[in-house]
């Protein structure tokens, strides 16, 4: 259905996720973020899916990043359990995380905050050269959940990682190729031919090979693990400024388009 928020797409052995929210700039609602993890968790178990693609509906967004305005409505017994221990935007990261095959997010637009985040869960990410991407929490007064921060170092390594959240800028393409944070950058009407002509060559290959491989790649992301008492410190840093008055601030001058006046607390 082509108003549905979550677009499933089947050819052969590849599979496209399609987040379909075009009115709000494809952001992360929780429950688009539901239904990714949902459609994520059913693929795992069809072996005949060997690449996973996600993308944005429309060229102009991949994902403008989580929607705060939207509550999730129909959940099912078994997602409601699951949210008990973690919220729809870890639940849909780590589906797309733990899919035992090959993802590839193509990037049809802007990926800012959380559509950021998605993206740089995917094992390859293919971007139109008129991308944009950043993570803004910063300007907002916000602090980025651990996990989140843990897979742009992953990708970018520290010092990138700081000046991403640092700044809070948002990156023109030029600078997201140079920055690593895209494998592929290619013009935009080659955007589809490119990512698909890569994602047909993956699922052509021994699924055992690729399971196998993306399995032990997993593994040594998990190489540095977070102590309990350390998670427990972040969290309660990412609460605080949560609560913070300074959050209120950064919304509200988001909304009135004018820059925020911050004051620590």
């Amino acid at each position: 259905m082509e108003n549905d928020i979550l677009l499933i797409e089947r050819k052969d052995h590849i599979a496209t996720l399609v987040l379909n929210r075009p009115e709000k700039r494809n952001s992360l609602s929780p429950d688009l973020l539901i239904r990714l993890h949902q459609a994520i968790e059913e693929f795992r178990h069809d072996d005949e899916v060997r690449c996973l693609v996600i993308r944005g509906s429309g060229n102009k967004s991949f994902s403008s990043g989580y929607d705060i305005a939207s509550i999730p409505t129909k959940i099912d017994t078994e997602v409601a359990e699951k949210l008990k221990s973690k919220n729809p935007q870890e639940l849909a990261m780590g589906s797309v995380l733990n899919y035992p095959y090959p993802t590839i997010a193509m990037l049809n637009g802007y990926a800012f905050g959380a559509g950021c985040e998605l993206a740089v869960c995917c094992d390859i990410r293919i971007a139109g050269d008129h991308i944009r991407m950043g993570v803004p929490p910063a300007k907002l007064g916000l602090v980025y959940p651990l996990d989140g921060i843990m897979r742009f170092v992953q990708i970018l390594g520290l010092p990138l990682t700081r000046e991403l959240l640092f700044t809070g800028r948002f990156y023109d393409a030029p600078q997201v190729r140079e920055m690593g944070l895209v494998n592929h950058m290619v013009p935009l009407e080659e955007l589809e031919s490119f990512t698909y002509g890569l994602a047909e060559e993956i699922a052509g290959n021994a699924p055992m090979s690729l399971k196998g491989t993306k399995r032990i790649l997993g593994i040594l992301a998990r190489s540095v693990q977070i102590d309990e008492a350390d998670r427990r410190a972040a969290e309660a840093i990412v609460a605080e400024a949560f609560n913070s008055e300074d959050l209120k601030e950064g919304q509200l001058s988001f909304l009135e388009k004018r820059k925020p006046v911050f004051k620590g607390r």
